[in-house]
């Protein structure tokens, strides 16, 4: 197992155990070593991580382009 990820709240913990479970990765949860960084590290094996990190991109790329959608002028 390798460190995947090291979410910096549980909603952002929340995020990437739902876009993993989506892509069919297990991952573990570690306990983080400093109690300031987050929650907990995310772990996954090594023959994995192609898959995780695709999920992440993927991700990461939908969220900038649904960002730059939005009207502005709207309060959320």
């Amino acid at each position: 197992m390798i460190r995947f990820y090291d979410p910096k709240d549980e909603q952002e913990l929340a995020q990437v155990e739902r876009l993993l479970r989506g892509a069919g990765v297990e991952y573990f949860l570690t306990e983080e070593p400093e109690a300031r960084l987050g929650p907990k590290q995310v772990q996954v094996a090594e023959e994995d991580l192609p898959t995780a990190e695709a999920a992440l991109r993927g991700y990461r790329q939908q969220e900038r382009e649904t960002s730059t959608v939005l009207p502005t002028g709207d309060a959320f």
